[in-house]
C-alpha cells in the first residue's frame, strides 16, 4: 500500500478493508462493539470516518476479524498512522469550500487523474500568471492569492509523490483558443500553451487532448468534472464541478461515477490523437503572438 497516498486515502482505504473484514466475518457493528465492549457508535463512527482510529483499537478490531498476519497487521496499521497524519491542505479551511478541499484531499492520493474542462485550462495545468487572470475580479486580492497558492502546492505535491498519478485531461478547443490575460499581459496564455505542451511531451504520466472545434456538439457541453482512480481496492470518485458551494463530490456505488467514465470514453473517441492536440496547442500559442 502507498505511503504517500495523505490521510483522506489512507483512511478511506483503510476503512474500506475493516468494513470488508467484518462482513467476511458476517458480524454486524452491533455484534462487534458487544465482543470490544464498545458502544455501536464508537465502531459506527469509526468506520464512517469520523473518528479516527488509534493502535490499540485497530489492533482490537483485526483481532477480533481474525487477522493474524504479522505483515498484514503492519500494512494496516501503517494505513492508521498516515490516517493520522496532518494533511497540507487544512491550512485553507475556512478559506474554500469543504468538498473542494475533500476533493483536493482524495486527489492527492489518486493513481489516475481523468479530468475535463471546457471552458478553462484544468488547474493542475496552470502556471500562476494565468491563474492569477483566471480570478482578478471573482475572489478578493487575497482569496486570488490563496486560490494560485493552492493550485501550485497541489502541483508540487502531486510531482512529490513516488508514483505520481498518471494524468488524462480533455479540454475543448475553445480552452486553448481564448486568449486569457490579453488586457494584462499578451503573452500570458501562449506561455501557459507551450507550458502545457512541454509538459506533456516531457512526462509520461501526462496526457493531454483536444475536442477541436469541428468535432461539434459533445458530453462535455454539461459541464467541468474529474473522475479519481484509487490503488488499494478503493471506488472511485467524481468531482462535478461548479461554483462555490455547488460543487459535488459523488463515492461509493452511485451509478454516475460510471456514467461519467463512459462520458470520458466518449469524449475521448472525439478528442485529437495525443500528438496531434499537442500539435494543435503549439500552433495556438503561436497564432496567440501574431
Amino acid at each position: 500500500m502507498a505511503s504517500d497516498q495523505g490521510p483522506v486515502v489512507q483512511s478511506a482505504l483503510l476503512r474500506t478493508e475493516l468494513v470488508r473484514l467484518r462482513k467476511e466475518k458476517g458480524l454486524t457493528q452491533e455484534q462487534v462493539a458487544r465482543q470490544l465492549e464498545w458502544s455501536p457508535s464508537k465502531l459506527i463512527r469509526v468506520e464512517g470516518g469520523k473518528n479516527a482510529i488509534t493502535r490499540t483499537d485497530l489492533q482490537a478490531l483485526l483481532t477480533t476479524y481474525d487477522v493474524t498476519s504479522e505483515s498484514r497487521q503492519d500494512a494496516l496499521q501503517a494505513l492508521a498512522r498516515g490516517a493520522r497524519e496532518p494533511a497540507w491542505w487544512s491550512a485553507y479551511k475556512g478559506e474554500f469550500d469543504d468538498v473542494f478541499l475533500s476533493f483536493v484531499g482524495y486527489a492527492a492520493g489518486a493513481s489516475i487523474i481523468r479530468h475535463f474542462h471546457g471552458a478553462v485550462v484544468p488547474g493542475l495545468l496552470q502556471t500562476p500568471e494565468y491563474a492569477e487572470v483566471l480570478n482578478t475580479g471573482m475572489v478578493s486580492q487575497t482569496g486570488q492569492a490563496l486560490g494560485v497558492k493552492l493550485r501550485l502546492q497541489r502541483q508540487r505535491e502531486l510531482a512529490k509523490r513516488q508514483d505520481p498519478p498518471r494524468q488524462y485531461y480533455i479540454v475543448d478547443e475553445a480552452v486553448v483558443r481564448r486568449h486569457v490575460g490579453i488586457l494584462v499581459d499578451p503573452a500570458i496564455m501562449p506561455n501557459q500553451l507551450r507550458h502545457i505542451a512541454d509538459s506533456a511531451d516531457a512526462d509520461d504520466n501526462l496526457t493531454v487532448r483536444v475536442i477541436p472545434f469541428n468535432a461539434g456538439a459533445h458530453l462535455g457541453l454539461q459541464g467541468p468534472f474529474t473522475l479519481l482512480e484509487f490503488d488499494g481496492g478503493l471506488s472511485d470518485v467524481l468531482y462535478l464541478e461548479g461554483r462555490p458551494g455547488a460543487s459535488m463530490m459523488v463515492t461509493g456505488d452511485d451509478e454516475r461515477i460510471a456514467e461519467y467514465r463512459d462520458s470520458f470514453e466518449s469524449l475521448l473517441e472525439q478528442a485529437l490523437p495525443a500528438d496531434r492536440s499537442i500539435e494543435l496547442i503549439r500552433q495556438a500559442a503561436e497564432d496567440l503572438m501574431a
